[in-house]
């Protein structure tokens, strides 16, 4: 009680006073900014997903996300693929067969045979799914092949992984006569319904001066991926509104 009474008659000189309220002021300022800081820092997470979501909504507005349809009368232009967000909560690199876990499942829409890409380029496909889970068999998975094209020329091939370095993958069947140089694009061809033409796989690595020599009439050449994907954490799944037609049609038998 006394240091009270004391503590009281200092602060009621007016220069103890004002240096009192000063840091006062100081002391509550800075939890003040600390506290702003902190849940700014936690609506960081509610403004990504934001973000994710209308980047999906977006990407279901780009070119290759339509098929355009002529009329007599008009052009319509029918939807082709929508975009679902996702965040990785489990991913492997240094196995022979790596696959991620997604955050979302079958009641989100997701379903098997589903491509998976990023803003930097393709990640893998959908193998099999729960009611709030995904699993992906990764680009650096020995038994994924991707139907690639070389930007530059339009000519076909396929992109396959050795099981080396995640970073690396091997560009086969090109026609022997096509020049392939370092830096060259490669993209998915469109051939399959699961990804749509023209996402990016990677590039023709220096490397290719020291590619094995060609054998037959096809070719192979080092490709570097565009994506790290030992730093994946937002994904979005690609769904393809034609995908059960599509299916329809490949199951029925011929004449």
């Amino acid at each position: 009680m006394l240091e009270v009474v004391a503590f009281s008659l200092v602060i009621q000189n007016n220069y103890q006073r004002a240096s009192f309220i000063n840091s006062t002021n100081h002391f509550t300022g800075s939890i003040l900014s600390s506290y702003h800081d902190i849940t700014e820092y936690f609506y960081l997470k509610k403004q990504n997903e934001q973000l994710l979501s209308e980047n999906a909504w977006l990407r279901s507005q780009i070119e290759q996300s339509f098929r355009t349809v002529d009329t007599i009368v008009y052009t319509q232009k029918d939807s082709l693929f929508r975009f679902i967000e996702a965040e990785v909560i489990s991913n492997s690199v240094h196995h022979m067969k790596n696959y991620l876990l997604l955050d979302k499942g079958k009641k989100d829409g997701i379903e098997p045979d589903m491509g998976v890409i990023t803003s930097d380029g393709i990640v893998g496909t959908v193998v099999e799914v729960s009611d709030h889970f995904s699993k992906v068999m990764s680009v650096i998975h020995i038994q994924h092949k991707i139907n690639a094209r070389i930007k530059k020329n339009n000519h076909l091939g396929s992109v396959e992984w050795s099981g080396k370095d995640y970073r690396h993958g091997t560009l086969t069947d090109v026609p022997v006569h096509v020049q392939l140089n370092p830096g060259d694009t490669i993209i998915t061809s469109g051939n399959s319904h699961i990804f749509p033409e023209g996402i990016r796989i990677g590039i023709i690595s220096d490397d290719i001066n020291n590619a094995p020599k060609s054998q037959g009439n096809f070719k192979s050449a080092p490709v570097l991926f565009s994506v790290d994907y030992n730093d994946l954490y937002h994904v979005y799944v690609i769904v393809n509104l034609m995908h059960n037609e599509i299916q329809q049609l490949e199951n029925e038998e011929g004449p």
